[in-house]
């Protein structure tokens, strides 16, 4: 242990970093140490694994074909990699989400709807996916929001478990929520809007500012050790509020924002499937609007305020992306590393009437998700070749469609099994029926089988079947999960605690329609009764992309509840 820690030393004093550099406080120095060099071995020709992962971000990004952002840097990382055009979360919200992807078990069998239960306790001792790399031998490390903190990971994001050393928060994220955005009568307030003056916020900067420099230092010193590392790096922006440095205005002149293209809520939408959006009712900003509950409106230069300002940090957002995958080629890793990109859920901005996630639609569920893998998704990368110069979001626009795109239906749960088959590890088993006592296992299948297939083989597959039900079974599916307290909306539709959710929604996701059924619920044992469906919506995606137009009470729909029934039978 003291070889180790004379090691560690010796890197940080190489890269001129102060002793303290892993340590929260004095007293943690000791937890924090990296492990010495030798400690296991890992996979002898695995790469290592840089995990970023965005809050409420949408795949409003120019690789996905968005016309209006600014996103050179991830832009530039879709060049390179396999682009999913159709991921989606298994819950639009936090906590649930990322339970689900870092165990790859889905929110009924971590039994986490909410935020306030540790699946270790509460389901299963279940294995995590940065835990598996750790026995596998490897450093695993965590920096910003990776794991929900709080309950839902133990107020350790799952340490020991998942992570080699404690995990790096950004000291200036305890002023999330506090009144730092100076409105037009110059005092503070904690808006939802909210542009700044870097300068002017405590400690002069921002949590993903922050976040970025401790990656980039942990890059420098991985770099040094030699040893096989997964990196996780989770930014807190787009979430609300959306706090950014004002300079990213001036990318999205106001004139040029346009509302949602439906910003009105659906005729025929199940009340039970509406989002009331509590949480942007409570900033400042919006309560000062006084609009009513549950539907607002809010008014429409508001709500074109509200996407310049999503649009603005997605851009901010870029630029901190850009420079850690700079980072990555600045200490020659890049031809060494798999890059994943990917999102907790989306962010409605306006469809439906809908803000904000707490939704099965596509907009609060749809993510994007890429893979970069040397010598896989791009050709061998020399070592010292650039593969992510930094560029300048005011100055690059790439916007260009990558050519690695997969249409397939695809989920984060399957980010588990996926990520150990590109590093070379054993795939975990499939999880059994019931799955409580089995400690690795996981419930998504990986999606490595899909990185080489073209789309003329996939159209060519589904042109040549004729076997209706074998084609109708064997179809990608994503499915999705949100609860709610009541069948109308009220103050705890978005967030109910597990003890006051009564009614569930089952949405199933293919590359044709979106079908969702809402059934009755009881928490006391986590049980679904199908024989009492209180609504249900159908939308077919070619003549309604928008998911507005429900055909759930004029359409035969048994085929679909069978197949929900078959998918949690099994």
């Amino acid at each position: 242990m003291a070889a180790a820690a004379v090691g560690l030393c010796l890197c940080l004093c190489l890269l001129g970093l102060p002793r303290g550099a892993f340590a929260f406080a004095p007293e943690a120095a000791a937890t924090r140490r990296l492990p010495a060099r030798g400690a296991a071995a890992g996979p002898r020709d695995g790469m290592n694994v840089l995990f970023i992962v965005v809050d409420d971000l949408r795949p409003v990004l120019g690789c996905y074909g968005d016309k209006l952002v600014k996103s050179p840097n991830i832009d530039q990382l879709a060049l390179q990699s396999i682009v999913f055009s159709n991921a989606y979360a298994q819950e639009a919200v936090c906590a649930p989400s990322r339970v689900s992807f870092l165990t790859g078990r889905r929110p009924d069998t971590t039994r986490l709807y909410d935020f306030y239960s540790y699946w270790r306790v509460h389901a299963g001792n279940y294995s995590t996916m940065p835990q598996y790399f750790k026995e596998n031998g490897y450093v695993t490390l965590s920096v910003g929001k990776v794991f929900h903190p709080g309950v839902s990971s133990n107020y350790s994001d799952d340490y020991p478990y998942s992570w080699s050393i404690p995990p790096f928060h950004p000291s200036t994220e305890k002023y999330e929520n506090d009144k730092t955005c100076r409105g037009k009568d110059g005092k503070l307030y904690a808006n939802l809007v909210c542009p700044v003056d870097v300068t002017e916020m405590p400690s002069g900067t921002l949590p993903d500012i922050q976040s970025t420099e401790e990656a980039i230092r942990l890059l420098n010193v991985m770099k040094t050790n030699k040893q096989k590392f997964f990196l996780a790096v989770g930014y807190h922006k787009p979430h609300i509020p959306l706090r950014y440095p004002q300079e990213f205005l001036k990318l999205y002149p106001l004139e040029n924002i346009t509302l949602a293209p439906d910003p009105w809520v659906p005729e025929k939408l199940p009340s039970v499937a509406y989002n009331p959006w509590t949480d942007i009712r409570q900033r400042d900003d919006v309560k000062a609007l006084n609009v009513s509950f549950p539907y607002g409106p809010l008014p429409d230069d508001f709500q074109r305020q509200i996407r310049q300002s999503y649009y603005a940090a997605v851009s901010y957002l870029d630029m901190q992306v850009g420079l850690l995958l700079n980072a990555l080629d600045d200490v020659g890793l890049s031809n060494s590393t798999i890059v994943v990109f990917t999102a907790d859920h989306g962010w409605s901005l306006g469809e439906h009437g809908e803000w904000a996630k707490y939704s099965n639609f596509d907009v609060a569920t749809r993510v994007p998700l890429m893979f970069y893998v040397p010598g896989m998704t791009t050709s061998s990368v020399s070592q010292g070749e650039r593969v992510f110069p930094y560029l300048d979001p005011f100055s690059h626009i790439l916007g260009l469609v990558p050519q690695g795109q997969s249409k397939k239906v695809v989920e984060l749960v399957s980010l588990f099994s996926t990520l150990a088959e590109l590093a070379g590890l054993q795939v975990p088993p499939v999880c059994p029926e019931t799955s409580f006592h089995v400690a690795l296992c996981t419930e998504g299948a990986s999606i490595v089988r899909y990185f080489n297939v073209s789309e003329e083989k996939v159209k060519e597959e589904k042109d040549g079947c004729d076997d209706t039900y074998r084609c109708f079974n064997e179809e990608p599916v994503a499915f999705s999960q949100y609860p709610r307290p009541a069948d109308v909306p009220q103050w705890n539709s978005d967030k109910p605690k597990l003890k006051d959710i009564r009614i569930m929604g089952y949405s199933m996701r293919t590359i044709d329609y979106r079908y969702t059924v809402w059934v009755q619920f009881n928490p006391n044992n986590f049980s679904a009764n199908f024989e009492d469906v209180h609504a249900g919506e159908l939308y077919m995606v070619e003549t309604d992309p928008n998911q507005d137009y429900n055909i759930y009470n004029n359409t035969s729909h048994g085929c679909f509840l069978k197949k929900i029934l078959g998918f949690l039978k099994h």
